[in-house]
């Protein structure tokens, strides 16, 4: 019993994600544990504890709330202070109250715990087999809030009115499902249904039984989930995989892969202990695994051409439950057509995705966010964010500083925005590639969802230079409405190595290597094979690749047989012979000679420093891949063939010289040297290998002349080029053997997906 004459008083206030998250009933039972009396009540902005009792008990009770909180709480901050006894004789969760203006973390999505797993495979519980099973621990959460504080009335469970047996467990704080905003059950809580590519109501007695033979039957399933319907097929049926494709307009982009168990998973692919934990996580992100293709049942059709296979484990409890009914591998992948956001509510999918899907599994529990899945990696025993959604967002990365009010709105491709208030960046989820007006209002509606849970608007709008961006277009209409916001461009290279830096922590100058495919350069030339000298209050240029023409400008990056064109007849001249290359298949004489003399005449054939279509070009070259389908095509399928454990292959020849006080790496003895392998039968993975092994080299040259006139001796490595994990490691060995110290990316992507975050440090210390 607590104690009737309290000796010590304190009022404690704990800030992150600590609602939502089975907090308040911790807190309830560690104070029952150690005979304290009080109360414990949500805010908008934290949760609040009042406590009564002996000194060395209160004591204890504070050092146990930071060392041993709920599995999914994530801890920001704790105070406590003295405060005037009350007398209480008991302690109690009391109700929740808001705050004008005050926010509180929101916890992103978790998939299934161990205890709701057992239950929906427990034949004597009431919820076996029920699709909506979670609890404190695990559940929707991000994808159902509509506001603060995090209360069911204010997500999109308010529609169910809990049984009888939901609401006691609901009341008592004793059990795991004490104040689960969506907690059901069969009696009173969301439900299936299955319907056809029309619409039409399909019956049936076991929703998800009949969901699964029709998948075991070849047929395309369209799923809703937690943030979005997925797209589903049997991994192991090359037709039923063709046609998913046909229907979605995805030719050859790799497709994700469901797979029931860890067991399954390890038959299929390569696990390592860090991808084991990775899988299992609360996230449970699509891990891109290596695959054991020979020996494995999926289909080459799910990811032609690559050695890696993504693969995640169910995550929640339907799939759990199909998973075990169908027995095989299951294509996941996002509901929508190519280029497209995720379809989130039953019409819309019905609209949407009813030229692609033959049937619909549906539910009636609303989706308020879009969530398209996380996908990660484990590189150098590091997991690594490659699309940061669910599981992730919107939990936000802690700032090195105090920031100002700012939305940051990112890049074209990969796109997310920012939002930035006192050591705060909310990383939106994925948004997706800017191409259209169902994305734009994706992130419209997105980002004035984050402005009110997270109770900010912004003084300050960061944005890229290019001015056909939809987000830069975006951020200019709001400028010329003159509302009275500061505006800041920013550079799309300099926001590469800025959010590198920030969420290491770091806010010191740095050599920035920046390696992707487009980015607007100052100078009126593309950008993309950049050496920067950086740190958040601005940037110099001190190298890059050599410019070449692009032409056709976009239609080079779809066709790279084009930059083959571009490096060889701007390198080494018009007259330099290119008989015996795979490159010439697919032109004919009259297209090579427009093309040459689009350069000649500088006529749609802008300059470009890319380090991606140097990938590109090399890949045409060698016979990889002379058209693309999907973005980077070229340059990962040239990966694909590398050899990962030949180092002593010899590089490449290339220079770095002095233009303008600015270093350059002239690349065409290079590009000869290459020709003259494949000419000489030299196979695509052995000129892949020397090919990564030059770039590293290019690299390692160009940051030890760097540091020599700077002293700098800390690297950040970003930009897409970095996802291409061969040269990520040799770029990684050969500096830290120079003696530098080297940052990369593992919480924001190091493709534009992180773009938004640079954006928003480097406009925080931009001046007025």
């Amino acid at each position: 019993m607590p104690n009737p004459e309290p000796t010590k008083s304190l009022r404690v206030t704990v800030r992150g994600v600590v609602q939502g998250v089975g907090f308040r009933p911790f807190i309830y039972r560690l104070a029952h544990e150690h005979c304290l009396a009080g109360w414990v009540r949500n805010t908008s902005g934290s949760v609040e504890i009042h406590v009564e009792g002996d000194g060395s008990s209160m004591d204890t009770f504070v050092q146990e709330i930071e060392k041993s909180p709920p599995p999914m709480a994530k801890i920001e901050e704790i105070r406590s202070s003295s405060a005037r006894p009350v007398g209480y004789t008991g302690f109690k969760i009391v109700e929740s109250r808001p705050e004008p203006g005050e926010y509180q973390l929101v916890s992103p999505d978790i998939a299934t715990c161990e205890a709701c797993r057992q239950e929906i495979f427990s034949p004597d519980n009431r919820r076996h087999r029920y699709p909506f099973t979670n609890c404190t621990n695990c559940g929707p959460r991000f994808t159902i809030i509509e506001d603060i504080p995090y209360d069911r009335p204010l997500t999109t469970m308010k529609r169910f009115t809990m049984c009888p047996a939901c609401q006691r467990e609901y009341d008592d704080p004793l059990d795991r499902r004490f104040h689960a905003q969506p907690n059901a059950c069969p009696v009173c809580g969301p439900s299936l249904s299955l319907a056809d590519a029309h619409g039409a109501p399909v019956e049936s007695r076991d929703v998800i039984h009949s969901a699964a033979n029709l998948l075991m039957e070849g047929k395309i399933l369209a799923i809703k989930g937690l943030g979005g319907f997925l797209l589903a097929c049997d991994a192991t049926d090359s037709e039923a995989v063709k046609t998913l494709r046909e229907r979605k307009h995805r030719p050859s982009k790799p497709l994700a892969v469901m797979m029931s168990s860890l067991g399954e998973i390890a038959r299929h692919c390569m696990v390592s202990p860090e991808e084991e934990q990775l899988l299992r996580s609360p996230q449970s992100p699509i891990v891109l695994l290596r695959w054991r293709r020979e020996e494995s049942s999926v289909c080459a059709e799910v990811a032609p051409n690559l050695k890696y296979l993504g693969v995640m484990l169910p995550y929640t409890p339907l799939h759990h439950l199909l998973m075990s009914e169908v027995g095989c591998p299951l294509v996941m992948t996002s509901g929508n057509l190519s280029e497209e956001p995720i379809a989130k509510a039953n019409d819309e999918a019905l609209r949407r995705l009813g030229g692609v899907a033959d049937y619909f599994l549906l539910h009636n529990r609303d989706i308020y966010a879009k969530y398209d899945d996380s996908v990660c990696i484990v590189e150098t025993e590091i997991p690594r964010v490659v699309r940061r959604a669910r599981g992730y967002a919107p939990y936000p990365i802690t700032l090195p500083y105090e920031s100002r009010r700012i939305l940051a709105c990112g890049a074209e491709e990969k796109n997310t925005f920012c939002l930035t208030r006192d050591r705060h960046a909310f990383v939106s989820q994925h948004i997706g590639d800017m191409e259209n007006e169902e994305t734009l209002e994706h992130f419209e509606t997105t980002i004035e969802l984050y402005k009110k849970l997270f109770r900010t608007e912004p003084e300050i709008i960061a944005y890229d230079l290019h001015p056909e961006y939809l987000s830069t277009k975006y951020a200019l209409e709001l400028k010329a409405k003159n509302i009275g916001l500061r505006f800041v461009p920013v550079q799309h290279h300099h926001a590469h190595i800025a959010s590198c830096l920030v969420e290491n922590g770091m806010q010191t100058p740095v050599i920035g290597v920046a390696f992707d495919g487009t980015g607007y350069g100052g100078d009126g030339t593309i950008w993309g094979g950049e050496f920067l000298v950086a740190d958040l209050k601005g940037f110099r240029r001190v190298g890059h690749l050599e410019h070449v023409p692009m032409p056709g400008g976009a239609a080079a990056i779809r066709k790279p047989y084009r930059m083959a064109l571009g490096y060889t007849h701007s390198l080494l001249g018009p007259d330099f012979p290119l008989h015996g290359l795979p490159i010439l298949g697919p032109l004919d004489t009259g297209e090579h000679v427009i093309v040459a003399r689009q350069m000649d005449r500088r006529v749609n054939s802008p300059l470009t420093s890319s380090a991606g279509r140097l990938f590109d070009a090399v890949s045409a070259l060698a016979g990889v891949r002379a058209e693309i389908d999907y973005e980077a095509q070229a340059a990962i399928e040239l990966e694909m063939l590398a050899d990962e454990d030949e180092k002593s292959s010899a590089a490449y020849p290339f220079s770095i010289v002095e233009e303008d006080d600015c270093r350059v790496v002239k690349l065409g003895a290079l590009i000869a040297a290459m020709i003259d392998d494949v000419k000489n039968g030299v196979s695509p993975g052995a000129v892949s290998t020397r090919f990564h092994l030059t770039v590293a080299a290019m690299i390692v040259e160009m940051c030890r002349a760097i540091s020599r006139d700077t002293g700098i001796k800390l690297v950040a490595l970003s930009g897409g080029g970095f996802q291409n994990r061969l040269l990520l490691r040799l770029a990684l060995d050969g500096l830290r053997e120079e003696g530098f110290e080297v940052l990369t990316h593992r919480l924001v992507p190091c493709n534009d997906g992180g773009i938004s975050l640079g954006q928003a440090a480097i406009a925080n210390f931009a001046p007025a």
